[in-house]
């Protein structure tokens, strides 16, 4: 009985705990969403110095300082922002932060409620902390593999718009209206930041920054040449329209050929993750030796580096530059 009123109150105390870091993250989150924009598209607006001030004043709260101030030295705020911003999330750092607080906080203390064992309990916390950057990370991939494939298509419409006697603002609002996302919202930023005063190289290397694409950098920096130096941008986009095109092939061809090794990898990574889990559902006293004796904690140290090794060595292997 008295183990189980233990248990609850240890429950009750972690959801008090998950609850608070939530209200305090929506209190630095709601400050001002305008602000967000803002240093995410790298803007700010023109206004005299005392109402500058004055709204920085009614912005601010001193709980959002200390964490604002906080996550500022750790550089864990900047990192974030940055991923987030890639992966198209419209939420911010303190709401990230709160969200995975309460998923290790909540999905800890049920798993622990319901099955009380810890190594469950400790297993359910590390997905819950892990699990939300996994997400981002998969969202900002799948997010530049398709602006990636977009690129050649948006690069030939923007030929045929300069051929036609478009500027190269006017192309990208073709672009903006033409293409499907995220391409389209991509340039649609450019178009609005030079549009709020913003000069084009500067919005050009903020589209840049949240997308971290080698063929896009090479489309800027002929935009940034042809402005400096003249000559004709429609045949330069055009011979890198077709460049584009044939690695975005080759690329193709390549991991067609490398599937049957990036599964394997995959295979080495989850198998013995899985097949263990099953083994301790099933005779949890049989494997509870490996998290009580001080040999079991060697064979699981060599168990995860074995895994880590095997598929970044596979991943090396299948990884091809082109």
């Amino acid at each position: 009985m008295g183990e189980a009123m233990g248990g609850i109150t240890w429950i009750v105390g972690m959801a008090i705990l998950g609850l608070g870091v939530m209200v305090v993250g929506l209190v630095v989150s709601r400050v001002s969403e305008r602000s967000l924009v803002e240093k995410r598209l790298g803007l700010r607006e023109s206004t005299s110095g005392e109402s500058r001030k004055a709204a920085e004043q009614d912005r601010r709260t001193p709980i959002g300082d200390v964490l604002n101030q906080m996550l500022a030295r750790r550089g864990v705020g900047a990192d974030l922002a940055t991923h987030l911003a890639r992966a198209d999330l419209k939420i911010t750092v303190g709401e990230f932060l709160a969200a995975t607080v309460i998923l290790v906080v909540g999905g800890g203390g049920l798993a622990y409620l319901v099955t009380r064992d810890m190594v469950i309990t400790v297993a359910v916390c590390l997905v819950g902390f892990f699990g939300p950057r996994i997400y981002v990370s998969i969202l900002r991939g799948r997010r530049l593999t398709a602006f990636n494939n977009q690129l050649s298509d948006t690069i030939s419409l923007m030929v045929n718009s300069l051929r036609a006697g478009y500027s190269v603002l006017q192309a990208m609002e073709a672009v903006a209206d033409e293409m499907d996302p995220p391409i389209s919202v991509e340039f649609n930023r450019v178009v609005q930041e030079q549009q709020l005063g913003l000069s084009l190289e500067a919005a050009l290397a903020n589209m840049l920054r949240r997308v971290p694409s080698d063929d896009l950098d090479m489309m800027i920096t002929a935009i940034s040449v042809q402005r400096e130096v003249g000559g004709n941008l429609a045949e330069v986009l055009d011979a890198i329209s077709h460049t584009i095109r044939e690695r975005v092939r080759i690329k193709g061809e390549i991991r067609a050929l490398t599937a049957q090794s990036r599964v394997s990898g995959y295979m080495i990574s989850v198998v013995p993750v899985v097949l263990a889990s099953v083994v301790y559902l099933i005779n949890p006293g049989f494997m509870s030796l490996l998290f009580t004796q001080r040999c079991g904690w060697f064979m699981i140290g060599f168990a995860v580096v074995g895994i880590v090794m095997g598929y970044v060595v596979i991943n090396k292997i299948v990884s091809i530059d082109i």
